[in-house]
C-alpha cells in the first residue's frame, strides 16, 4: 500500500491517450498528479512512461471535452482547470489537411492544427507561394455543394479520382519554420536588401521550397477548362439565399482548427475572402495573380457574380486567350519572361513611387477642385408609366451634381442637387447599342432615390462615371485615383467594343474551342455551339495581342468592375424588423437588400462608421455610424462572429501600407476581429 503521506491526499489519477502509429505499444496511460503540477511537468512524466524512443517536439495536449489545446507549458493543471474527469489527447500539432485551392485543384500538406487559423493559413501561403497572405482564409464547403457532388458521384460508373498535388515533406509543414530563403526573397522589392544586387526572378527560388518547378506551374498557370459536363454538375446559386449559404462556412480566424472540429484529412477550400488585393506584383505574384484570376473565372461561370451577355463574351474571349497562351509553349518560358533587365525595373519601380504615380501637381490639387460641366439627360423611373428622359445642364462638384435647365441657368438655384456620398453606382452601359448609362442609387430616408444619367459618348460617360464611383466613397476628382480611374473604365469600355474582322474569323467551325467551358449555363442555353464560338472569337479579337499575365490581369480588372464584385451574402434580421433581409458586406460599405427582389434598400460606408460590437448572449451585432446613425441585426445564415470578423478584417486591411516592410501586426488583426468574446 502507498502511504498517504507519500502522495498527499492531493493527487488524483488522468487518463491520457497517446496518438502514435505503433500498434503493439499501449496507448491510454493512467498518470497520477497533483493540482500544482505543469503541463510541461505532465508530458515529460507522459513521455518517460511511453517507452518510445522518437521525437515528440511536435506533440502537444489537446483537451477533447473543453475542444481546447493546453500549449502554456508552464500553466498548472490547477490553473488550466484540469481535474480527474479530464480525457487528454497527447496528440501531433501539424496534421495533413486537403486544400482545394481557388484553381480547383487539390493540394494535400501538413498544417498546424494547434495555431490559430489566422497563423495557419500564413504557414499555407508560405509553402504555396503566396504572398499577402492575410486575404486568404479558409472556407468549409457548404451542404448544397457536397449534396450535389454526391449524386453526382452516384451516377458515375467508376468512382471519381481527384488529382491531388502532395505537399507533405515541406520544410513549412513539418513544424519547423519556413526556409528563410523562399519566403523572405519573395517578398523584397526587386532587390535583394542585404547585398544589393538584382534579385533573381520568383522561379529559381523555388529549389527551397516543396513547389518544384512543376508543381509551381501547375499553381502559377491556368490549366485546360474543365468539360461542359463538369461544369453542369457544379452547384450554381440561384437566388441571394443561395449565395448567403457559400459565404456562412469561413473558420474563424482567432481559433484553430481542432478547436473547430476539423480533422485529420478533411477538406477545406483557400480562398481569397478579402476582396481588396495589395500590391499585386507580376514578378512575384505568378501564383497569387493566377489563383486571383481563377477565383473570379469561377465566380463568373458558376453565377455567383452576374455580369450582361456583352461582359460574359469578354470574360469568355480572355480566359480562350490565357487557355491558348497557356497551352503553348510561350507560358512555359515563364521563368525568361519575368528575366526582364531587373536593374531597369527596379528603376522604375522607384521613379513610380517617388512620383506617386501621378505628375500633376500636388498643390494644384489640393487649392483648385476639379469640375465637370456638361450636357447629360436625365431618366427618372415612373411607375405604370414610361421613363421620362430629358436634358439638363449638368455639374459635377465635390461630391455631389446639380442639374439646371440649361447652361444659362447654371448661376442660379439648381431644380435638384443630389449628394452621391454613400450612394450605390451602376454601369448601366451597352456598347454595340451606344447607350452609356450610370445608375445611382441614392439615399433617403425611406430607402433609395433611383436616378439614370445618359451620357452621350464613350470619353463623357468615363469622365462622369470616374467622379461618381469617388464621389460615392466621400472623395472628390482632387484624389490621385480619378485619372487612372477613367482610364480604367475607358479600357474596359474598349474590349467591349469589338468589330468583326473578317479574316481572323473566317471559320468558327475549324476552332477547337468548346465554348461551353467560357460561358455560364444560362448563356449555353440561351445559344447555339457554333453562334458562341463565332462570338468569342469575335470578342477575342481586342484581347488577342494581350501577354498572359496581363490578359489575367484584365481579368481581374473587369471583374472588379462589376457592380456586385466583393460582395458577401448573409441573412440577417434588422432590430424593429418584421422581415429577413439579406446583408452584402464589400470592402468599403455595408448594403441591406431587399431578399424578395434583390434591389439595394441602403448603404452604410465603412469610413462613416464610429464603432461596432457583438452582444454575445443574443448573438446582436450593433454598429454605430456618424450623424448618430446606428444600425442592430441578428444573423439568421451564419454565426454573427463571420460578419463581425469581416467587417473588422477589412478595416485591419484598409491600414496596410507599402512601408510597413511587410510584417502584419497580428494583434491588431485580432483586437478588430475578435469581438472580445
Amino acid at each position: 500500500m502507498i502511504s498517504s503521506s507519500e502522495y498527499g491526499s492531493h493527487s488524483w489519477e488522468l487518463l491520457v491517450i497517446v496518438d502514435h502509429q505503433h500498434e503493439e505499444v499501449q496507448k491510454d496511460f493512467l498518470l497520477r498528479v497533483t493540482g500544482d503540477l505543469h503541463i510541461g511537468g505532465l508530458m515529460l512524466k507522459l513521455v518517460e512512461k511511453i517507452k518510445l524512443a522518437q521525437d515528440w517536439s511536435d506533440y502537444a495536449l489537446w483537451w477533447e471535452q473543453k475542444k481546447c489545446w493546453l500549449l502554456k507549458t508552464h500553466w498548472t493543471l490547477d490553473k488550466c482547470g484540469v481535474q480527474a474527469d479530464a480525457k487528454l489527447f497527447f496528440t501531433t500539432q501539424h496534421k495533413m489537411l486537403r486544400l482545394r485551392l481557388p484553381n480547383m485543384k487539390t493540394v494535400r500538406l501538413k498544417v498546424s492544427f494547434s495555431s490559430m487559423v489566422f497563423k495557419a493559413v500564413s504557414d499555407i501561403c508560405k509553402i504555396l507561394n503566396i504572398r499577402r497572405s492575410e486575404e486568404l482564409s479558409l472556407l468549409k464547403p457548404s451542404e448544397d455543394t457536397l449534396k450535389k457532388k454526391k449524386k453526382k458521384d452516384k451516377n458515375t460508373k467508376e468512382p471519381v479520382t481527384e488529382d491531388i498535388l502532395n505537399l507533405c515533406n515541406s520544410p513549412v509543414s513539418s513544424g519547423l519554420s519556413g526556409s528563410p530563403g523562399l519566403y523572405s526573397k519573395t517578398m523584397t522589392p526587386t532587390y535583394d536588401p542585404v547585398s544589393g544586387t538584382p534579385a533573381s526572378s520568383t522561379i529559381t527560388w523555388f529549389s527551397d521550397s516543396p513547389l518544384t518547378e512543376q508543381n509551381c506551374s501547375i499553381l502559377a498557370f491556368s490549366h485546360p477548362n474543365c468539360s461542359p459536363e463538369t461544369l453542369a454538375e457544379m452547384y450554381q446559386p440561384r437566388t441571394l439565399a443561395d449565395k448567403a449559404k457559400l459565404s456562412a462556412g469561413w473558420l474563424d480566424s482567432s481559433r484553430s482548427l481542432m478547436e473547430q472540429g476539423i480533422l485529420e484529412d478533411d477538406q477545406l477550400l483557400l480562398r481569397f475572402k478579402y476582396y481588396t488585393f495589395f500590391d499585386l506584383n507580376p514578378k512575384y505574384d505568378a501564383v497569387r495573380i493566377n489563383q486571383i484570376y481563377e477565383q473570379a473565372r469561377w465566380a463568373i461561370l458558376l453565377e455567383e457574380i452576374d455580369c450582361t451577355e456583352e461582359e460574359m463574351l469578354i470574360f469568355a474571349a480572355l480566359q480562350y486567350h490565357v487557355s491558348k497562351l497557356s497551352l503553348s509553349s510561350e507560358a512555359q518560358d515563364f521563368a525568361c519572361e519575368s528575366e526582364v533587365d531587373e536593374v531597369e525595373a527596379a528603376l522604375s519601380n522607384l521613379e513610380v513611387t517617388l512620383e506617386g504615380g501621378n505628375t500633376n501637381n500636388i498643390l494644384e490639387d489640393i487649392t483648385d477642385i476639379p469640375k465637370l460641366a456638361d450636357n447629360l439627360r436625365l431618366v427618372r423611373p415612373r411607375k405604370l408609366s414610361l421613363k421620362a428622359i430629358k436634358p439638363y445642364w449638368f455639374v459635377f462638384k465635390d461630391t455631389s451634381i446639380s442639374y439646371f435647365k440649361n447652361k444659362e441657368f447654371a448661376q442660379g438655384e439648381p431644380i435638384e442637387k443630389l449628394n452621391l456620398k454613400g450612394c450605390e453606382v451602376v454601369p448601366d452601359v451597352n456598347v454595340a447599342a451606344k447607350k452609356f448609362g450610370i445608375k445611382l442609387l441614392i439615399p433617403v430616408a425611406d430607402g433609395m432615390n433611383e436616378v439614370y444619367l445618359r451620357c452621350d459618348n464613350e470619353n463623357q460617360y468615363a469622365r462622369w462615371m470616374a467622379a461618381c464611383v469617388l464621389a460615392s466613397k466621400g472623395k472628390t476628382m482632387a484624389d490621385s485615383s480619378y485619372h487612372p480611374e477613367v482610364h480604367k473604365i475607358l479600357s474596359f469600355l474598349k474590349m467591349k467594343n469589338w468589330t468583326m474582322s473578317p479574316q481572323a474569323v473566317s471559320d468558327p467551325e475549324n476552332t477547337d474551342m468548346k465554348p461551353e467551358c467560357f460561358v455560364s449555363l444560362r448563356y449555353t442555353k440561351k445559344y447555339k455551339s457554333k453562334q458562341l464560338v463565332a462570338r468569342i472569337l469575335e470578342a477575342h479579337q481586342n484581347v488577342s495581342q494581350m501577354p498572359l499575365v496581363e490578359a489575367k490581369l484584365r481579368f481581374i480588372q473587369a471583374w472588379q468592375s462589376l457592380p456586385e464584385f466583393g460582395l458577401s451574402y448573409y441573412i440577417v434580421r434588422f432590430k424593429g424588423s418584421k422581415k429577413d433581409d439579406v446583408l452584402g458586406v464589400s470592402y468599403n460599405r455595408l448594403i441591406r437588400i431587399d431578399i424578395g427582389t434583390g434591389d439595394p434598400i441602403t448603404t452604410w460606408r465603412f469610413s462613416n462608421m464610429k464603432q461596432w460590437n457583438v452582444n454575445w448572449e443574443i448573438r446582436q451585432v450593433a454598429i454605430e455610424f456618424d450623424q448618430n446613425v446606428s444600425i442592430a441585426f441578428t444573423c439568421l445564415s451564419a454565426d454573427c462572429k463571420i460578419i463581425h470578423e469581416y467587417i473588422g478584417g477589412y478595416i485591419f486591411l484598409s491600414t496596410r501600407s507599402k512601408d510597413q516592410n511587410e510584417t502584419l501586426d497580428e494583434d491588431l488583426f485580432h483586437k478588430l476581429t475578435g469581438g472580445q468574446e
